[in-house]
């Protein structure tokens, strides 16, 4: 892969080299993530050890030397952005799924889940929901599939008492960023081949001075400078199909962490919407009253 644009594989990967640079053999390690993504992406760190001609405990020092914890979470990231410049047939051929896909991809769920559990920064968590509560108001902007994750979390940010509107129309995204400022929160969430309009939307937001805070797989340089923070969310599915079950899992961690910053605001706005609930005959079944 020869992306070295500035939004580029080359161009992301180069820009976590630190300051005073990699030694030798980490060099080497570096040259071989950027010129085998593929192979690497998928192997083990010994694999790519061997095809750098070091041993596996350089690697893992390289990892961490570029920002990771270890090899698995630079593995994690370097797959979603290796991916990312793939067509979706090319992604389907590149994962080499075997077995039923259906079951492959309830397991691909759990081990991404597994990863996201791994990786929770508990205080980002804390300062999303957070800015959400003292907002004025919070505009989510997701688009394609990823409006399922944008849907879920803006439905119960308003069921927890605060003004949230999700919005994915074009149109009605420029009039929405054309009102946000200093006081707002933006969400920008985008998965896999982030959305042009998303990215846009962040950037707009930001000059404007809203709060901005970017869910996503791969944050792309232009993306990472509009947001405030990235909480970066395994993606990757099987065949042509991202996956959204970690993103809607980040969705509601979210809105369970909101639930506790002013528990009291939550429970009346709870109890009015129940109200309304019986009041427009919305539920098969009406909840007893003990």
């Amino acid at each position: 892969m020869t992306d070295g644009g500035p939004d580029g594989f080359e161009a992301w990967l180069r820009g976590r080299v630190p300051e005073r640079g990699l030694r030798s053999k980490g060099a080497s390690v570096l040259q071989v993530l950027l010129t085998q993504p593929r192979r690497v992406s998928y192997g083990s760190a010994a694999e790519a050890a061997a095809l750098a001609g070091v041993n596996v405990a350089t690697v893992s020092r390289t990892a961490q030397a570029l920002g990771f914890t270890g090899w698995s979470d630079l593995q994690q990231e370097l797959r979603a952005r290796y991916l990312s410049s793939l067509s979706a047939p090319d992604v389907a051929s590149a994962q080499h799924t075997e077995g039923e896909l259906g079951t492959a991809s309830l397991r691909r769920d759990l081990e991404s889940l597994a990863v996201l559990n791994r990786r929770l920064d508990e205080q980002l968590l804390r300062t999303v929901a957070e800015a959400i509560a003292r907002a004025r108001r919070t505009v989510i902007v997701a688009n394609g599939s990823y409006l399922a994750v944008g849907s879920a979390l803006g439905h119960n940010v308003q069921l927890a008492g605060y003004d949230a509107s999700v919005v994915h129309d074009e149109a009605e995204l420029a009039n929405a960023i054309s009102r946000v400022g200093p006081d707002d929160v933006v969400i920008a969430i985008s998965f896999w081949r982030l959305y042009q309009s998303t990215v846009t939307a962040a950037e707009e937001a930001h000059e404007r001075g809203a709060r901005v805070f970017a869910l996503t797989d791969a944050a792309s340089p232009a993306l990472a400078a509009a947001a405030e923070e990235v909480v970066l969310i395994p993606a990757e599915g099987v065949a042509f199909f991202p996956s959204l079950a970690p993103g809607l899992a980040m969705a509601q961690a979210i809105a369970a962490q909101l639930s506790t910053v002013d528990p009291d605001r939550t429970r009346r706005s709870i109890e009015a919407a129940e109200a309304q609930w019986s009041r427009f005959h919305l539920l098969h079944r009406t909840p007893r009253r003990d």
